[in-house]
């Protein structure tokens, strides 16, 4: 292993190559830490130096920090969870609120939005998740939607229509790969996370939850059968992402957030209890392979 050059992952830039000496260096000062991908010759894919037995000795790892559990690369498993100050989501609301009403400012007001959801967002084994996208990534799929959707709108007729119905799935396909390869950990480095879901089963179960809406109730079931099936596609991570919630218990829980926000006053306590229950039928399962 002496001879070998060693690559690693910084912001979501290639690094390297490093001798080895040179290498362990950089992790003996910190620069690499248990959690940075890295890649050398033989490896298969872009690892967590952490996983890499002979890097980290029990002894150069850090002390977990006080009231906190170390996060770890394999993990266990566990559900996740979502809280939030009432005043913190009223300020980030209005902001996502007037940002949308302006429709310009959106890529940027969704982005801070996204960074604001996921740094309140806890993972079992993966303390202080952020999200690192960047908004010159939406914005050309953003404007070159509304173009898009505006000529087809003057057009008319069913084919413009289709064509714009195809295109909305489209950007909405991309944004999901977008903001699951912007997943990163608390110093900004992509996790390392892929969807790989294809666009033709994404649009099939958008034209599915059309016609669910015949049934008035069934888009919950379609949108829990989904939400599943988007999870099940997620490559990258040691662990199974799965979805616990069935089309029933999302229903009821979604008449009465729609009820409590018709009301105005309650939307933050509503919405808060809504995404909180969201977030804790979202689990992280070890897989039977490494269970075993």
């Amino acid at each position: 292993m002496s001879n070998r050059a060693w690559f690693y992952a910084e912001r979501g830039q290639q690094q390297g190559p490093f001798p080895d000496a040179q290498f362990r260096d950089l992790i003996a000062r910190g620069i690499i830490r248990p959690d940075t991908l890295i890649w050398t010759d033989g490896m298969a894919g872009w690892q967590s130096a952490g996983d890499i037995p002979g890097l980290f000795s029990a002894a150069g790892r850090p002390p977990p920090m006080p009231g906190r559990m170390p996060a770890t690369a394999g993990g266990g498993g566990g559900s996740l969870s979502i809280d939030f100050e009432i005043l913190d989501f009223v300020r980030q609301g209005l902001i996502f609120f007037v940002g949308s009403l302006l429709v310009i400012p959106f890529p940027w007001v969704l982005v801070s939005t996204l960074k604001w959801a996921v740094s309140r967002t806890q993972v079992p084994g993966r303390p202080d998740l952020t999200f690192a996208g960047k908004v010159e990534t939406i914005m050309w799929w953003y404007f070159g939607t509304i173009a898009a959707v505006i000529v087809l709108g003057f057009i008319g007729g069913r084919i413009p229509q289709l064509i714009s119905f195809l295109i909305e799935v489209g950007v909405a396909w991309l944004a999901i790969q977008w903001f699951i390869a912007n997943l990163a950990s608390a110093d900004g480095q992509p996790l390392g996370l892929r969807f790989s879901g294809a666009f033709l089963p994404y649009l099939g179960w958008h034209a599915l939850g059309a016609l669910s809406t015949i049934t008035i109730v069934g888009w919950a079931w379609v949108y829990t059968a989904q939400t599943r099936w988007i999870f099940r596609n997620v490559e990258g991570t040691r662990r199974d992402i799965v979805f616990n919630a069935t089309g029933l218990e999302y229903l009821w829980r979604a008449i009465v957030t729609v009820i409590g926000c018709a009301f105005i006053i309650p939307i933050p306590w509503v919405v808060r209890w809504m995404m909180g229950w969201v977030a804790s039928q979202i689990a992280l399962v070890q897989r039977d392979a490494e269970a075993a």
